[in-house]
């Protein structure tokens, strides 16, 4: 569809904007008494314990066009809202979404994104029951409430660990970031002077299609808790890898006043993600380390939960909790302790 073909969203206004995008939304959860249309939305949890987290997302610092289709931005947009629910062994009901537009966005554009914002929520039993809309002079920015619940006392935070807890990993670590630098080195010789010239551009994506799905599609991990409650698991503490793991490691010990050791060759490493990474001439347990964008979950268990933890399909044994005073290692395959350092994402503000 060419720019021609497409509405204008000032031929619709916020309002008209707003009722095309909800349309067709249907309540999934007892605890949404009203959703879109009012001044609130009205949610009713009785005895249950209210979860709330927001994220902001902007365009040119946490996603670029240029490689990010819209309906992927849509459906990932709500994803990372949805693990931070599931990062608290919680079940996300709840979601309001606010978007800032330029005006070179259309109310097609607009539809891309929010099919795949209801993709994600219907895959996770998510109501969209509010937001809002306004105009932006630098691009697109996206701003997402999600509200879950948690039965009385099961709520897991950070603070939780106790030492000679085992920690654990979900699925594998590092894909996203490959799939990031995959996108980028695309994206360059795209813009290089040879494209330019008139130079036809095919990406090279053949074989990394995985990593490609974990960088623009990333999914959250409410399996891994429905596991964890069959398997009668409490976590101790628990967080998801958005920022890599030697950060959300930091995170937990500090909170929980606890030292750790990481063993480097217990680490999840999917074999594309290895391959990728020799080909760009990176070490592949920094990526792991440090990529961040996996939103798998990080979580502590006790020592009595390790014959129950390791029978979990897709959960990793990879170390576990020390006293503080013996600081937060890495262990290489050689033997060798290295001290953790955070290198994932910081503000640059």
């Amino acid at each position: 569809m060419n720019q021609q073909e497409k509405t204008q969203i000032s031929q619709l206004g916020e309002f008209g904007l707003i009722d095309r995008l909800t349309e067709g939304i249907s309540l999934q959860n007892a605890s949404t008494v009203k959703g879109v249309g009012d001044d609130a939305a009205i949610l009713d949890y009785q005895d249950k314990q209210v979860l709330v987290t927001t994220d902001m997302l902007m365009e040119g610092v946490h996603f670029d066009l240029t490689y990010m289709p819209l309906k992927h931005l849509g459906y990932k947009s709500a994803m990372v809202n949805i693990s931070d629910i599931y990062a608290m062994n919680g079940t996300p009901r709840q979601m309001t979404v606010s978007v800032a537009l330029s005006k070179r966005f259309t109310v097609e554009d607009m539809d891309e994104f929010y099919a795949g914002l209801k993709l994600a929520c219907q895959r996770h039993g998510v109501d969209i029951v509010g937001g809002d809309t306004t105009s932006s002079l630098t691009g697109l920015a996206i701003s997402i409430t999600c509200i879950g619940e948690c039965e009385k006392g099961k709520a897991v935070l950070r603070s939780g660990a106790g030492q000679n807890d085992l920690i654990c990993v979900s699925g594998n670590l590092g894909a996203a970031y490959m799939g990031l630098q995959l996108l980028e080195r695309e994206k360059a010789v795209f813009n290089s002077t040879e494209h330019e010239s008139g130079t036809a551009f095919n990406p090279d994506f053949a074989g990394k299609e995985y990593l490609l799905e974990r960088q623009l599609k990333p999914e959250a991990r409410g399996d891994i808790i429905r596991e964890l409650q069959e398997a009668g698991i409490q976590p101790t503490s628990m967080m998801d890898i958005s920022d890599g793991l030697s950060s959300e490691l930091i995170h937990l010990c500090r909170q929980s006043n606890t030292g750790c050791s990481v063993y480097q060759e217990r680490i999840p490493i999917d074999y594309q993600t290895a391959v990728m990474a020799e080909e760009l001439d990176m070490d592949v347990y920094t990526c792991a380390l440090n990529g961040g964008e996996d939103y798998e979950l990080l979580f502590t268990v006790p020592l009595t939960d390790h014959d129950k933890v390791i029978q979990l399909k897709d959960v990793k044994l990879i170390g576990h909790m020390t006293r503080p005073e013996l600081g937060r290692h890495l262990v290489l395959k050689s033997g060798l302790e290295i001290e953790l350092k955070a290198q994932g994402w910081t503000s640059n503000l």
